[in-house]
């Protein structure tokens, strides 16, 4: 885009936002157009086609707050529109009478329709430091030497979604996709959740202009474990025991995600729905790792021979004094 271009085009009507709107206005204004006309919903429509780009340029001028201010800055000097002879002068005469009748725009230099882009790209580079539309980019603030307005814009982001067994997820892996046709390889992080998006840069669509590519947004589907749940860092699993091991106390082998078993001391009269933690047993990540949490669950027997019932109604007998929901009734109350 030469320097002429900012002249001529009106990038705050192009979005349909006046000159003082505010970021987040020029923003919300994109996204809206950039939808309307996107190739994808407009195939073979030439005309939407060229809006598109269209708006993509004004975009990647006005929400950079340097170029922003530099396109103001030359549109407020020129009066918005192509600098060109006719009544009350024009351009040339504002450089006539700033720097004198040798630009080539003076009296004596020839006819001002006959002057190209180009030679007003030379004018702005002697004024401004150079190079204004001469291929390269700004190099500081204002209108520094090799400045040139960065017209592209982004492509857009891409959703896709991926399952995975429940062991990948806890452990970190690597995933081949096929994306619109094209096949990409993702990186997943260790412990990543059920329903977690991950954000691959610069994998989704190519831009309409010459701009960065989209990302591509995936959608991690975990798979359920029979045993292990995960908690943040911390994985979760229920422990099945046997009452006389809860009420006596015991030494119990509880499994672990890498296969293992650690040995777990159960105290005498241990509750039901008790919460245990092994340490250093969960999670493995580049932040830290995480512990096992082990809930404790008493086992009722469901077909009791004759020795165990005899047993457990000498346990009844025996405790008979006790009443474990004394303090329900009075508690219900309240």
């Amino acid at each position: 885009m030469t320097g002429q271009d900012w002249l001529e085009k009106d990038f705050y009507a192009v979005l349909g936002v006046s000159k003082d709107a505010s970021d987040a206005d020029i923003k919300k204004a994109y996204r809206k157009l950039a939808r309307k006309y996107h190739p994808d919903h407009n195939q073979g429509d030439t005309a939407a086609e060229s809006r598109f780009k269209e708006i993509g340029e004004a975009y990647a001028v006005l929400s950079d707050a340097q170029q922003r201010q530099q396109y103001d800055a030359i549109r407020s000097m020129g009066g918005g529109g192509r600098f060109t002879g006719g009544a009350g002068g024009g351009f040339e005469d504002v450089f006539s009478s700033m720097f004198g009748h040798g630009q080539g725009y003076g009296p004596g230099a020839g006819t001002r329709g006959q002057r190209s882009d180009a030679d007003f790209d030379d004018i702005l580079s002697g004024l401004f430091g150079g190079g204004f539309g001469g291929g390269q980019t700004s190099t500081g603030p204002g209108f520094g030497t090799g400045f040139r307005p960065n017209t592209t814009s982004p492509g857009q982001d891409i959703n896709a979604t991926t399952k995975m067994p429940f062991r990948s997820a806890v452990t970190g892996t690597e995933v081949n996709l096929t994306v619109e046709g094209r096949s990409v390889k993702a990186r997943i992080p260790a412990g990543v959740k059920d329903g977690q998006k991950i954000r691959i840069p610069g994998k989704g669509r190519p831009s309409p202009n010459g701009g960065k590519p989209g990302n591509l947004v995936l959608t991690v589907a975990v798979e359920p474990h029979p045993v292990f749940t995960m908690d943040g860092l911390n994985l979760r699993m229920t422990l099945p025991v046997s009452f006389a091991e809860a009420a006596l106390g015991a030494q119990v082998d509880v499994p672990t995600f890498d296969g293992s078993t650690v040995r777990m001391k159960l105290a005498e009269g241990t509750q039901n729905g008790k919460v245990m933690r092994i340490k250093g047993r969960g999670v493995a990540t580049t932040k830290g790792t995480g512990d096992l949490l082990v809930t404790v669950t008493v086992v009722v027997p469901q077909n009791l021979s004759k020795k165990a019932r005899a047993a457990v109604e000498a346990f009844q007998e025996a405790t008979s004094g006790e009443d474990p929901r004394r303090d329900l009734l009075a508690a219900a109350k309240e």
